[in-house]
């Protein structure tokens, strides 16, 4: 065969791998089969591209040890800058000091019945006990009346 066909099948191969790992980044998010799938076809790629095996398994050995290194490098010099500590809520929102989840003089109106305002899907506003309420139903679409 040809050094273009090999050269072609690996850009077959590291498209879908990088759509792969795209879709589960921002689609399927967690570690699954897009992820994996993504993984065996760039690798794939890499293999095809390669003089030989060996070389080619010598490529992707460095490269998975440098991601490592530069991962911890980059944690460690993130924990130096406080870089989590500005992205998070350091201080607590206790009761005793005035929070509280929601208006306690709602909680009778849970279940009742009333008029949808606006069209609820399933977030609107609705009319409940003479009340002009933001509410949410159970995951139905109830237009307005």
């Amino acid at each position: 065969m040809s050094g273009q066909f090999f050269t072609w099948l690996s850009v077959l191969a590291f498209l879908p791998g990088i759509i792969a790992l795209v879709l589960e980044i921002f689609v399927f998010p967690g570690f699954g089969v897009a992820g994996v799938a993504g993984i065996i076809l760039l690798a794939w790629g890499v293999l095809l591209l390669a003089v030989d095996f060996t070389q080619a398994t010598a490529a992707l050995v460095v490269a998975l040890a440098l991601t490592i290194v530069v991962f911890f490098l980059g944690l460690k010099f993130l924990s130096r800058l406080n870089f989590w500590q500005r992205l998070t809520l350091n201080t607590r929102q206790k009761k005793d000091k005035g929070y509280t989840a929601g208006q306690e003089e709602l909680v009778q109106l849970v279940h009742r019945a009333g008029v949808a305002l606006t069209p609820l899907r399933p977030a609107g506003t609705a009319e409940i006990a003479g009340r002009r309420l933001d509410v949410v139903t159970s995951g139905e679409y109830i237009p307005a009346w």
